[in-house]
């Protein structure tokens, strides 16, 4: 099928009209283990049912309306019916904290918030007195129980026999055929790493850019099977979804995170965006269950990687044609040990796999395409309207690089470093802060993306973010997620933090892995009660030194980790350590374990 590009307003029906009766979502209901789907007729049908039912509420061109939910069928006909009717969608991340939820709804002036599960109700509810605009709260979830008295709540399922028999489709029509590409689509407020949340404006004609642009790098099809494991409020995710509706391809709504693999196993996806550490955790899992396995076999995968890596990175990588006796030896690798890899993670019909919002360690790009899976790795911002930058399927990348830029943006490196941007796809601002929309562009209207980067070879290479580069008391710069993307591939390590800023040395604060480190000390004899004895284990110490050493021996002597302290809890969104986006915090976490820091230098 030929790309449908629609305004967003009409897309969902314009590529209903061409695909009728064909597949277009797979989900399972709330609390169900059931896989069910809808068509393409179904899902344009659901959509004119909100827009109508949205009518009847009074909602009206333009204003902002609230989604708190995780991933669900509801979710994707909430946004289109609200772009149907012209009206602005403000995603917030299902996890957000109830300070977080308060924020954005009096800041955008929200009156209507559709919620998920009873979580995000429960919460909507108790901030429901602080936001003097919330008027009505529709709970997706029909198992919610909705709380006593609470005549300001609905179910979704009653919200949308307000627009059975679609009474307001005409009005709906004409606001369509009013639809203007200078119209908001979404305020996506950031989560950020300090201070409060800023909302960037994103409009129709960001989204069409992007489609077209992206379209020309990013070949999916109307054959492909899509997993949505990232949440749909992450502009990543959001950009990937709508891409592929442009193509017509079958969306498997992912609506519990903690059960990607089991979906991916039981759904066979072809393609899902991810974000570096899902690919971590892959790398680690397989890595682990080889080490486990006999010699023999060990030997076996080990020399299959590096058959891998020859073949896909030394030479397809590199615009090069493998010698007849490589590209045979690893065909014969690749249908009996990488073909049991990819069935064990049910991707058998693997396509292709976007890939980014975080550095990629090397070992986990070189060893994906090494198992014959094809990692787009890419580079975007919520300001961007996602991607930047990718890898072109088929065509020379280079690991390490973010690849090369999509089409209609202008990269610029200023004289400091940073990565700045142009182009039909860069927000118009961040809503309601003039002051800031000043700061972030420069006089000829590049916006300032806070990364630091270089192009090579028509690549773009990045460096660390700006703000986050750390000076030394030596006066040597410090790129913290560098150093963590390298050390991250461990299998013993769950979450890193670097410590340098101002320091006279590099240090650690460390998450283990549990399972697998109290499996080793099983293993070794180490007598333990908790976790905390863990921590403070010497034997333990030792050999995850000797691990960390390993990995960081391609590192410059004043970037290597010198010290690094195990904690016996793991960073956490409630302790506000992490952003919605699993970013570490790192002014938080400098505070909330100063002591720790402190004492790793003390002399």
């Amino acid at each position: 099928m030929q790309q449908v590009n629609s305004h967003l307003s009409r897309l969902v029906h314009d590529v209903a009209a061409k695909l009728g009766s064909r597949e277009a979502l797979i989900y399972k209901d709330f609390g169900s283990q059931e896989w069910k789907s809808y068509s393409w007729n179904d899902f344009s049908r659901n959509v004119k049912l909100v827009s109508n039912a949205m009518l009847n509420l009074g909602i009206g061109v333009q204003e902002n309306v609230g989604v708190f939910s995780q991933n669900t069928v509801q979710y994707l006909f909430t946004d289109f019916g609200a772009w149907g009717i012209r009206a602005v969608t403000i995603p917030f991340y299902a996890t957000s904290s109830e300070q977080q939820i308060q924020f954005i709804i009096n800041d955008a002036q929200i009156r209507f918030i559709f919620v998920g599960e009873q979580t995000q109700y429960d919460k909507a509810r108790r901030v429901f007195a602080t936001c003097s605009s919330l008027e009505r709260i529709i709970v997706f979830d029909p198992a919610v129980s909705i709380a006593d008295g609470d005549r300001t709540s609905m179910h979704f399922d009653d919200f949308l026999k307000l627009g059975e028999g679609f009474p307001r489709q005409s009005e709906v029509d004409s606001l369509t055929k009013q639809a203007s590409m200078d119209d908001l689509a979404n305020i996506l407020y950031t989560s950020g790493t300090t201070g409060d949340s800023k909302g960037v404006m994103l409009t129709c004609g960001q989204y069409h850019a992007a489609m077209t642009a992206n379209h020309q790098c990013v070949p999916v099809t109307d054959k492909d099977r899509v997993l949505n494991f990232l949440p749909f409020t992450h502009i990543f995710e959001k950009g990937w979804k709508i891409l592929c509706i442009t193509m017509g391809a079958r969306l498997i709504v992912n609506t519990n995170p903690l059960e990607v693999q089991q979906t991916m196993r039981q759904q066979h996806p072809t393609c899902m965006s991810a974000v570096p550490r899902f690919w971590e955790k892959v790398y680690m899992g397989v890595m682990e269950k080889i080490d486990s396995a006999g010699s023999m076999k060990r030997k076996l995968f080990k020399h299959a990687l590096e058959v891998g890596r020859k073949h896909n990175i030394e030479c397809l990588s590199n615009g090069k044609r493998p010698s007849l006796a490589l590209h045979l030896e690893y065909e014969a690798l690749n249908k009996t040990v990488f073909s049991l890899v990819r069935k064990e993670l049910g991707l058998e019909n693997a396509h292709f796999f976007p890939t980014a919002g975080a550095t990629v360690s090397q070992h986990v790009e070189e060893f994906v395409h090494a198992i014959g899976l094809n990692m787009i790795v890419g580079y975007g911002l919520t300001e961007s309207l996602a991607t930047v930058s990718c890898d072109h399927l088929g065509e020379p990348f280079t690991v390490g690089s973010v690849g090369q830029p999509i089409q209609g943006i202008s990269i610029r490196i200023s004289d400091e470093g940073e990565v700045l941007l142009k182009g039909p796809t860069i927000t118009p601002g961040y809503y309601k802060r003039d002051e800031l929309n000043r700061q972030s562009f420069t006089e000829d209207g590049y916006f300032h993306t806070g990364d630091s980067g270089y192009m090579k070879n028509g690549e773009l290479y990045l460096k660390d973010r700006i703000k986050d580069l750390f000076k030394t008391s030596n006066g040597k710069y410090i790129a913290p997620q560098m150093i963590e993307s390298k050390l991250l591939v461990d299998k013993y390590i769950d979450q890193l933090a670097i410590i340098a800023d101002q320091r006279k040395f590099v240090s650690a604060l460390i998450i283990p892995e549990y399972r697998l480190l109290e499996e080793y000390a099983r293993n070794h004899n180490i007598p333990f009660n908790d976790r905390k004895d863990l921590c403070q284990n010497a034997q333990i110490h030792q050999m995850l030194a000797e691990r960390i050493d390993t990995l960081q021996q391609q590192l410059a002597q004043y970037e290597q980790v010198k010290r690094f302290t195990l904690l016996p809890q793991a960073f956490s969104l409630e302790r506000g350590e992490l952003t919605n986006t699993l970013k570490i915090k790192r002014r938080v976490l400098n505070e909330n374990y100063k002591k720790e820091i402190e004492k790793m230098y003390e002399d």
